[in-house]
């Protein structure tokens, strides 16, 4: 058991650690560690400690290292983006918990574990992948939420949701294939239907809310960040949301924009509906030229009644989020998914 304290001021007179300045510690199964300093993580401190979790973006927004506390105060930073009924019982994101008091932590209960099988893989572009999961039992989710996927072999990622919970059984992601990523080349190589894997989830606040339907919506994406806001869209015109709604998807070339003839067909079928699809090299006829963020700004320089969603590329969606409320829009209408790089793989 590791037995590092909280430091002292210098000019402090040396006294033994007591309960009121150590720092927490934290125990799971048959492991113990303390602490390193009260700005050290959860998962940090187990990392640092060789013991085993799992885990992939360390930032709170993939959910791959979610605990449940059996005993001690969770801090509420580290249950930001939970299920209600998921911090009453005492879940959170190890990556984001810096508890003030010892902590004693398990795995989630099985409950919160589905087990889904493949129902069908589908390429989208040469790129992106539609992957199609069966859930074992009905799952209450809303469309561009995400869901944490883990293999047998415990290697988890998170993945938004595009399609309406209309078949509560039944998830649909857009993985963008990446050929040195080990979950996405699993999916485009090795995967199969009727392969087995786990789900954690749902988590997250990007899905659309049917209270106020004539509010604008913005909607902007890049690559797969589409993904969440395929899905919003889709429950917004199920709802018959009467206000406009514009959705910009951006990629470096054509052949990124995944869904361009489907989005073309919904923009003509429903009036209120605008898809401008954009990308930065060579446009085809109907595409836009530019940086996503500059684009938007020219169809919208003032933004002061509507709700957005940006999602994808984790640079442009904090850009985007700030230019968003510098042009009028309320920070508490603004939903951000930023999807993040994992860490090399990790297993439990």
């Amino acid at each position: 058991m590791l037995t590092t304290v909280c430091p002292s001021p210098a000019s402090a007179p040396y006294s033994p650690p007591d309960e009121a300045i150590r720092c927490p510690r934290v125990h799971f199964g048959d492991h113990t560690c303390q602490l390193r300093d009260r700005s050290e993580s959860v998962l940090d401190a187990f990392l640092r400690s060789g013991i085993p979790i799992s885990h992939a973006c360390k930032a709170g927004a993939c959910g791959s290292c979610l605990m449940r506390s059996v005993e001690g105060a969770v801090p509420a930073t580290a249950q930001q983006g939970l299920r209600e009924s998921w911090k009453n019982r005492g879940y959170l994101l190890a990556c984001m918990c810096r508890p003030e008091t010892d902590l004693r932590l398990e795995l989630p209960d099985a409950d919160v574990r589905i087990t889904a099988r493949i129902d069908a893989l589908e390429w989208l572009s040469a790129e992106v992948i539609r992957l199609r999961l069966l859930c074992q039992t009905p799952l209450d989710f809303r469309a561009g939420q995400y869901v944490t996927l883990r293999r047998s072999d415990g290697l988890a990622r998170s993945y938004s949701i595009a399609n309406l919970p209309g078949d509560q059984s039944m998830l649909e992601h857009h993985v963008r294939w990446v050929p040195n990523g080990s979950m996405s080349n699993w999916i485009a190589t090795e995967a199969r239907v009727g392969d087995s894997v786990e789900i954690t989830g749902p988590a997250g606040e990007c899905f659309y809310a049917p209270e106020r339907p004539e509010q604008p919506l913005l909607l902007v994406g890049t690559g797969t960040g589409l993904a969440p806001l395929y899905g919003i869209l889709q429950d917004a015109l199920a709802h018959r949301h009467k206000g406009p709604i514009h959705l910009f998807h951006g990629a470096r070339r054509p052949s990124g924009l995944y869904l361009h003839s489907e989005l073309s067909s919904l923009a003509e079928a429903h009036s209120q509906f605008t898809y401008t699809p954009v990308v930065m090299d060579d446009p085809l006829p109907g595409m836009t030229a530019g940086s996503i963020d500059k684009v938007v700004f020219e169809h919208h320089p003032k933004l002061s009644r509507w709700r957005g969603f940006i999602c994808g590329n984790p640079t442009i969606v904090n850009s985007l989020r700030k230019k968003l409320f510098l042009a009028g829009m309320n920070l508490r209408e603004i939903f951000a998914d930023p999807f993040l790089h994992s860490v090399a793989p990790q297993r439990f």
